[in-house]
């Protein structure tokens, strides 16, 4: 059964919505959506999680271009980390591919990675691409342990809020605390008594990573 699911997935293809400014960008915000630990079954667009990053980028977009950023949300092909399945999870293949894209696209245009949940922890894995100029994570998951070498000489921002019962405010914290070893800059942003889904205080969320994400380009640049 696992080499026919592992089929699936190399038969798939991730998808990419692109969004410009309408002028040369000095920046792109590659937006990474939330997913499950362990889940074959692919991303359409009806998936919740990338419905959710879709919505944010609908509400955010205006606010990149005019500050010269263009903005691109992937849809991975499947829902999990998948951890196992092949040599990397599933959406770090994916994250990897759309940052290559951004470079056929743009040459060496800085990006920093927006991802909420699972997507958070993709970025903070993929942060040693040459293009990333930074991370910041909204209600992220770093599980206890999860490496943050990749950090290294790059900015992160982490926002979490109290009240999440599905990733946990606590491990975020630590993550910080041993990313700021590594990292350029580190910031822990304490949402308060807000969860998970981001629909409880969604203007809260969105000018965290609306002003995190526009001040990370004019954060010196990483390593």
């Amino acid at each position: 059964m696992g080499w026919v699911c592992f089929g699936t997935i190399v038969g798939m293809q991730p998808h990419l919505t692109r969004s410009a400014s309408g002028r040369t960008p000095r920046g792109l915000v590659l937006m990474l959506h939330g997913g499950a630990e362990t889940n074959l079954d692919p991303v359409d667009r009806r998936s919740l999680p990338w419905v959710r990053s879709r919505l944010m980028m609908g509400q955010l977009r205006r606010s990149f271009h005019a500050a010269g950023l263009d903005v691109w949300l992937l849809r991975y092909r499947v829902v999990g980390w998948n951890h196992g399945h092949a040599e990397h999870p599933s959406p770090v293949q994916d994250a990897r591919w759309a940052l290559g894209e951004v470079r056929a696209a743009h040459g060496s245009l800085p990006v920093v990675l927006l991802g909420h949940s699972m997507g958070a922890r993709t970025a903070a894995t993929v942060a040693d691409d040459r293009s990333v100029h930074g991370v910041v994570g909204v209600a992220p998951w770093f599980p206890p342990g999860h490496p943050v070498t990749p950090l290294s000489g790059k900015h992160l921002v982490a926002a979490h809020g109290r009240a999440d019962r599905t990733t946990n405010f606590g491990a975020t914290k630590q993550f910080v605390r041993r990313a700021d070893t590594v990292a350029a800059s580190t910031e822990f942003v304490d949402m308060g008594e807000l969860d998970h889904y981001m629909l409880k205080g969604l203007r809260q969320w969105n000018l965290v990573a609306r002003d995190r994400t526009i001040a990370m380009f004019d954060a010196p640049p990483s390593a």
